[in-house]
């Protein structure tokens, strides 16, 4: 954090992260203003719906610390600039991650803005990365979180050099145990309170049932990989790559070329006790498939194309060794940059990588800094006849 003082406004959600985030920057002397930021509100009586608990503990914890507390409505640019896209993806059979567009959209564009409108130097959120001014280039750094466990640079992926230069994250530094102790030791009502899951406007509500609401159900067939139809799915949308549960075929035993391959690995009871997992969704045809194994082909890939690219230094990155995630808590896989502009770049990997699923995000890592990324919209498989396969369908 800064040592020159200054006005800073500091998201506050009512989790124990923005609290303690809070508090640090009040402690260090800054002069700081909390901020609610109210992103959803289409049933804010539902069962689901945490937002109106959230600002009470937001409310109470300022309280404590001893600051000012706004309420902002950001709802409507929330559904025009993140669950618009939302529901655009999903009706084309990707699988987005709207966390990544909210803080790109919202809490670094939306909020930031409003919070320079209030006079402030800078915001601060209670996210696991840190910021750093790399005197050699001038350029700010994104980096990882001190706590591996809980490091949310991939979230952050897509901010640039004037919002990285306007934040702070006070609890970048240090890990959860830490963040939770401080809490308990200067009396935070949110304390023991449990971190939030999932999607922001989802809540702990099924997620397919949330859907069902937006997106019109088209069922069709599930086929192996054999080409044989196995089941019906409820509508492509619902369903995401290297899904395993609710196939609705559990029962289902692999037969002919499928079972064999399964033989091949020496699996005991192939065909019997293989789980089935979704490995790709023909839009065209409106056709899940599925294949049995955790390791089928279809569901490694070596290669990745990714568009719509962010680079946090304002520039494609250097060609060559990297470090990559598709997927948030994921460890870092080696990967070479073979590609890669302004708008897209293309990755190989060392070791194969499992479902790698178009929608989500592909982050590069160079060490510690996160170096920004793009939009996953094609992989390749190791066994190339698969592929044969959907095209023959």
């Amino acid at each position: 954090m800064s040592s020159r003082l200054m006005r800073v406004v500091v998201g506050l959600s009512g989790g124990v992260d923005s609290a303690v985030s809070a508090y640090l920057l009040k402690k260090a002397g800054h002069e700081v203003i909390g901020i609610f930021m109210k992103n959803w509100e289409d049933d804010d009586d539902s069962e689901f719906c945490s937002a109106n608990i959230d600002f009470v503990d937001a409310a109470a914890v300022a309280d404590v610390i001893g600051i000012e507390i706004e309420h902002v409505n950001f709802a409507a640019d929330y559904k025009d600039r993140v669950f618009a896209e939302f529901l655009r993806e999903y009706q084309a059979g990707r699988t987005p991650n709207p966390d990544i567009l909210c803080n790109a959209e919202i809490k670094f564009k939306a909020f930031l803005d409003h919070a320079l409108r209030l006079g402030a130097e800078k915001i601060a959120t209670g996210h696991y990365a840190r910021v750093r001014l790399n005197p050699a280039t001038g350029l700010h750094e994104l980096l990882k979180g001190l706590d591996p466990s809980k490091d949310q640079s991939y979230f952050l992926h897509r901010l640039n050099q004037a919002q990285l230069a306007k934040t702070l994250f006070p609890v970048g530094e240090l890990h959860k145990s830490e963040v939770r102790r401080i809490a308990d030791e200067i009396g935070l009502p949110n304390a023991k309170k449990k971190d939030s899951t999932g999607i922001c406007f989802i809540g702990e509500r099924p997620f397919r049932d949330f859907l069902n609401r937006y997106i019109a159900k088209a069922p069709g067939p599930i086929k192996s990989d054999s080409g044989r139809v196995i089941g019906e799915h409820v509508g492509l949308s619902f369903y995401t790559l290297g899904q395993r549960q609710g196939l609705g075929i559990g029962g289902v035993k692999a037969k002919g070329a499928a079972l064999k391959a399964l033989q091949a690995k020496g699996l005991r009871g192939a065909g019997e006790h293989e789980p089935w997992f979704v490995a790709r969704k023909d839009v065209e045809h409106n056709t899940l498939w599925v294949v049995q194994g955790h390791d089928h082909p279809w569901l490694l890939s070596h290669r990745l194309h990714a568009q719509d690219c962010s680079w946090v230094a304002g520039q494609a990155p250097r060609l060559g060794a990297m470090a990559a995630k598709t997927r948030y808590r994921q460890q870092d896989a080696a990967c070479t940059v073979i590609g890669a502009d302004a708008q897209q770049c293309a990755l190989s990997f060392a070791q194969t990588q499992w479902a790698v699923t178009p929608g989500q995000s592909a982050v590069l890592y160079d060490g510690e800094v996160c170096l920004g990324g793009g939009v996953i919209d094609a992989c390749d498989a190791l066994n190339p006849e698969a592929f044969q396969v959907i095209a023959q369908a």
